[in-house]
């Protein structure tokens, strides 16, 4: 049997005026049923924190309103005072009119379960290295952390600052090409109250970090290659170009990182790199390298660890 929409309920509600829709709708319950279907009705694209038409709307919601994701449900009957309730609406127009991501229209993103500023000098937080951080890296440190950590292609310098709350005894360094990342990366340290421990600095790859090693180096470097960086949806587009693309096969600082990764490694430590869907190019460059390609309970792709003595073996591969 087929059943057909109401021609006016499948019609976005976003041409009435804002007076209209605070008239009507007043819980927050309503706002999340509202915002959901013109999210679904758009089209819009998920991949920043979100997979689907409801996610999004919750998490606009609820970061309209400052409650965190674990509020009493009890809180949906909630009246909204008449500002929060424009406030919503606000972002829900932008949101759909824009394709701006939504923590960009928040200014703020979770990663590891910790927020961070975000805005369009930065990618947003949603690496799943995260899962590595909130488990210490206890798969290739099971005894002691490690003591000094470099966070590599830092952006927002979420995955250093996360690795350093969860690992309160390592020193951290964010590294950055790019002076308006880091000069969000340190916003973040700020927030985080971990400067003593975490320090953001300049750096091409490894050329400002001369004469230092570390027992760990993460890396979401650019990795998107030039097919997938022209097909990408509009979302994606409001993120930096320098922190996705990469070249045509998306390896150009991967490369970089594999060459030039050993001299800033002890003779003890490892490096672990994003390279998302970029793994088959990696496999294709590197047929001889034994990469260790990880898994992620929570999804995600594209990540490989491999040793000091790993570098070593293959450095003829990456030279």
């Amino acid at each position: 049997m087929t059943t057909h929409l109401n021609a006016e309920t499948s019609h976005s509600t976003l041409s009435l005026p804002d007076t209209a829709l605070v008239s009507d709708l007043f819980t927050l319950r309503d706002y999340l049923r509202w915002v959901s279907s013109e999210f679904y009705l758009a089209g819009l694209h998920y991949g920043h924190g979100t997979e689907s038409a409801w996610d999004e709307a919750v998490a606009l919601c609820l970061g309209a309103l400052h409650l965190p994701w674990n509020v009493d449900p009890a809180v949906l009957e909630a009246r909204l005072l008449p500002v929060e309730r424009l406030r919503i609406i606000a972002l829900t127009r932008k949101r759909v009119t824009s394709r701006q991501p939504l923590p960009y229209l928040l200014g703020e993103a979770f990663f590891a379960g910790h927020p961070f500023n975000v805005d369009e000098r930065v990618l947003i937080p949603r690496s799943p290295i995260a899962e590595l951080i909130e488990d210490g890296f206890s798969a290739w440190f099971p005894e002691e952390p490690p003591e000094s950590v470099l966070d590599l292609c830092t952006g927002s310098g979420c995955i250093g600052i996360a690795t350093g709350l969860y690992l309160p005894t390592c020193e951290v360094t964010l590294a950055d090409i790019s002076q308006d990342a880091l000069a969000v990366a340190r916003e973040n340290i700020t927030r985080h109250d971990v400067g003593d421990r975490v320090r953001a600095v300049a750096s091409d790859v490894f050329d400002g970090l001369e004469g230092q090693r570390f027992d760990l180096i993460v890396s979401n470097p650019p990795y998107v290659d030039a097919r997938d960086l022209a097909t990408m949806p509009a979302e994606f587009r409001h993120e930096p170009a320098l922190a996705l693309g990469a070249g045509k096969d998306g390896l150009d600082i991967v490369r970089r990182i594999l060459r030039e990764a050993r001299s800033h490694l002890s003779d003890t430590g490892w490096l672990i790199v994003e390279v998302g869907n970029s793994d088959r190019h990696v496999e294709a460059a590197f047929p001889d390298v034994p990469f260790l390609w990880l898994d992620f309970e929570r999804g995600g792709q594209g990540v490989f660890a491999l040793s000091a003595d790993e570098l070593d073996a293959h450095a003829a591969s990456f030279a």
